[in-house]
């Protein structure tokens, strides 16, 4: 596949087919993205592979601690309050969003339904938890863990798989630790669903926007 054809044509699955993708086809993705940049060589990540009977229990896990109200805990805190260019191009994401799956913004019961999907990672057979280390200054670690998912994410579209990348599957880290034995010095960053793409859910071919060149990039001479 062609790089650009690549990145404009890479998505955010959101309902995947239950079909178990082979190990060696998860291992060739995470040994080609190995050699993504990070700040001096230090490869500052670490990827914990959960499949089959671990994967259902923290699927479990997660949709009943959100059903349930408990608080996210996320060893990176998620953003609450966004520039106004950017609570705009959020607010229009979650307008197609609903809008393609015949969601009306006050039937909240299909609201919570379709949230209730997300908790449960939208059905993908394997999740990729990137995880850095506790002790060293986050901000690099993380410049140097989006590299890496990035190129995850191109290398799994160019195996005919699909990604999402989830901040919803990392809600609850410390029950996650204890379920893939992650270890305490490690903070888990983000989630990567992989797995085979539905092309029939209306959410696979979604409508997306992208900010005009002109307003992201700005021309000193």
């Amino acid at each position: 596949m062609e790089l650009v054809t690549a990145i404009r044509g890479r998505r955010s699955i959101r309902k995947f087919k239950p079909t178990e993708i082979p190990r060696n086809v998860i291992e060739n993705i995470l040994n080609d993205a190995r050699w993504s940049p990070s700040w001096g060589n230090s490869q500052p990540w670490e990827f914990y592979v959960l499949t089959g009977d671990v994967l259902t229990k923290v699927k479990e896990m997660n949709l009943q601690k959100a059903i349930a109200g408990e608080a996210a805990a996320p060893d990176v805190p998620m953003p609450e309050n966004w520039p106004a260019a950017l609570k705009t191009r959020y607010a229009e994401m979650t307008k197609i969003l609903l809008t393609t799956l015949g969601i009306k913004r006050e039937d909240k019961e299909a609201r919570n339904k379709f949230n209730q999907y997300m908790f449960s990672l939208f059905d993908a057979p394997c999740l990729i938890l990137a995880c850095i280390a506790r002790e060293h200054p986050v901000e690099y670690q993380m410049l140097d863990i989006g590299l890496i998912i990035q190129s995850i994410c191109l290398l799994a579209q160019d195996k005919g798989l699909g990604t999402c990348i989830m901040a919803a599957a990392v809600r609850y880290p410390d029950a996650l630790r204890k379920m893939a034995a992650i270890p305490n010095d490690k903070k888990i960053v983000a989630g990567i669903a992989l797995g085979y793409p539905d092309p029939d859910y209306p959410l696979y071919l979604l409508d997306r926007k992208r900010a005009d060149v002109n307003e992201i990039v700005h021309w000193v001479e």
